[in-house]
């Protein structure tokens, strides 16, 4: 429990960027589109939040719905765009159709960010063998980090699979970071903090009015409380 808490809040624009800071997050997940569950935002909009807070911003990168990567030459164009703005930290994560890992795609974009840090993100969840995916990645370069509620449906569903995970940290394959989001409720944390995950990352949380209103500060401080108790 002695650990620092990270305490991630996913940001639209530069408003819930200013609110989330605020709140006392201390890194935020820039998105756009959350009803294709976030996609790669503009670079206009991520030169927004730069300048707007003072705290790390991983960028999306992911073009559609889904965890197939699509069109590489376009997701490789817009992480060089982002690069050339000044995005040092990303979030990605590619499978192929029958749930295994897409190195290739994940390769790919990931040699164009001059080994920025990255989370593999929520594929996680749907992938074919969670514990192959984690050692077929554990030599990419920049990845620190893995985004998972450890299963599909949610934290609620995933707790078992999380805490199991948590004790692995340091084993081939589990050196990353556990982030745990997707259904997180405060009622989760202490048998999180108890079980040493110090990765908390929250969306619609952070929202008194859900995805149609904006961060509130408010709402975020609720968690910086609970995560420093």
């Amino acid at each position: 429990m002695s650990n620092p808490a990270l305490l991630e809040v996913i940001a639209l624009d530069a408003e819930d960027a200013i609110a989330a800071r605020s709140g006392g997050a201390d890194r935020l997940e820039l998105v756009t589109d959350m009803a294709a569950d976030g996609l790669t935002p503009s670079r206009e909009v991520f030169a927004a939040v730069r300048d707007a807070v003072d705290i790390p911003v991983r960028v999306m990168l992911r073009l559609a719905d889904g965890f197939a990567a699509g069109d590489l030459d376009e997701l490789v164009r817009r992480a060089r765009a982002l690069r050339a703005e000044g995005a040092d930290e990303f979030v990605l994560g590619f499978l192929e159709d029958g749930g295994d890992v897409d190195l290739t795609a994940v390769e790919t974009v990931v040699a164009e960010l001059d080994g920025c840090g990255w989370t593999f993100h929520r594929a996680i969840d749907r992938a074919a063998d969670r514990d192959a995916l984690r050692k077929e990645l554990a030599e990419s370069v920049g990845l620190d980090t893995y985004l998972t509620a450890g299963a599909v449906g949610g934290v609620d569903d995933g707790i078992d699979t999380l805490l199991a995970e948590a004790s692995r940290r340091g084993e081939p394959g589990y050196e990353a970071r556990l982030l745990v989001g997707g259904g997180l409720r405060l009622s989760h944390v202490p048998a999180l903090r108890a079980a040493g995950v110090d990765g908390f990352h929250i969306g619609g949380a952070a929202r008194r009015e859900g995805w149609a209103g904006p961060v509130s500060a408010g709402a975020v401080a609720e968690w910086r409380v609970a995560l420093d108790a």
